[in-house]
């Protein structure tokens, strides 16, 4: 089985969270945040959504950065995913 989105949503695996500041400072588990870089895993089709025509501009593979408090976090298969709509996706890493 797979994720497959629907319309323009796009499903991300979050990049782990640094273990060590710059400054050489190791974090416990609670105080690591999150990062905001994930890397897409499935791309929906695009198309007509909420009665405007979306070209999806990500594609699987694709590093991005998305917005801190957006889409649903899912457990599928043993992994941990996020689903968000692609204007939730601010910025691609290149």
């Amino acid at each position: 089985m797979k994720l497959v989105p629907l319309g323009d949503r796009v499903v991300l695996k979050q990049m782990v969270a640094e273990e060590t500041t710059k400054s050489g400072i190791v974090l416990a588990g609670q105080a690591k945040e999150k990062p905001q870089q994930a890397e897409v895993v499935a791309v929906g089709p695009g198309g007509m959504v909420d009665g405007k025509e979306v070209t999806m501009e990500v594609k699987v593979g694709d590093q991005v950065i998305f917005a801190k408090y957006s889409g649903t976090e899912v457990k599928f298969e043993g992994e941990e995913y996020i689903i968000v709509k692609q204007n939730e996706i601010l910025a691609i890493v290149r």
